[in-house]
């Protein structure tokens, strides 16, 4: 569903991914992990036809990720790091909006948003401007834009990241419901223990390299200690200074 072939972006003298190669199969929930600056926004950017590459190829759904692509476009669904809101229009226009822009009829548009709003813990701020939304509100309203629509492959870059509780938890077995009915999800997290529990593939990224990439059954250890090992260890350190008081 999702395959990536020396894929490669660079910025001047900076190269920000690095020949990276992936294949996703359907109905797979990929977590793909790295530090902060490790590429793994770039590569989500250049997969769902965001950014063009500067050498390499892939396909989502067999379609050639490419920019301003309408037939990649109605197949994926995009929560992105921006999440790409509009300060004048309320959490419902958004969806009203999305649903008008992918061609999905007036009335499944109001029934999709009716149960988006509700398992989203929405409703009550359905006529709220973004711009008097929480950071939480705005994360929300974007990841209901990115489902509305039924894509065939889901992006969602840092899906957990700023909710409470029990909306992460709905998200997570939402996640797990629709991957068995052939959705394909491509995430990245830095909430590891969400990750171990619902992701079914497993790739990590540093320096704009792979270098981890398994199944979730193929894991031999806890994904903290593989990811510590190979990706970025804690750094030690006392700060004697701190909780001291000087007398």
């Amino acid at each position: 569903m999702i395959e990536a072939r020396k894929l490669t972006k660079i910025y001047g003298d900076h190269t920000a991914v690095h020949e990276l190669d992936l294949t996703i199969a359907p109905g797979t929930i990929c977590a793909f992990l790295g530090p902060n600056g490790a590429g793994k926004s770039t590569a989500v950017k250049m997969l769902t036809g965001l950014l063009a590459p500067t050498s390499g190829s892939a396909t989502v759904a067999g379609i050639p990720c490419s920019p301003a692509s309408p037939a990649l476009a109605r197949a994926v669904g995009v929560l992105p790091e921006s999440l790409g809101l509009f300060d004048s229009l309320t959490v419902e226009e958004h969806l009203t909006l999305t649903g008008a822009v992918y061609g999905v009829s007036k009335s499944e548009t109001e029934r999709r948003t009716a149960e988006l709003l509700s398992s989203l813990a929405l409703e009550h701020g359905r006529k709220t401007f973004l711009d008097e939304c929480s950071y939480g509100m705005r994360k929300k309203t974007a990841l209901a834009m990115a489902l509305l629509p039924n894509p065939r492959v889901l992006f969602l870059d840092e899906p957990f990241e700023g909710l409470d509780p029990v909306v992460s938890r709905t998200i997570r077995d939402l996640l797990v419901a629709i991957a068995p009915r052939g959705v394909t999800v491509f995430l990245t997290s830095h909430i590891l223990s969400i990750v171990e529990e619902i992701a079914t593939h497993v790739m990590m990224i540093r320096g704009g390299k792979l270098v981890f990439d398994s199944k979730r059954d193929g894991l031999t250890r806890p994904l903290e200690s593989i990811y510590f090992e190979l990706v970025e260890a804690p750094r030690a350190g006392d700060w004697s200074w701190l909780g001291s008081r000087q007398s």
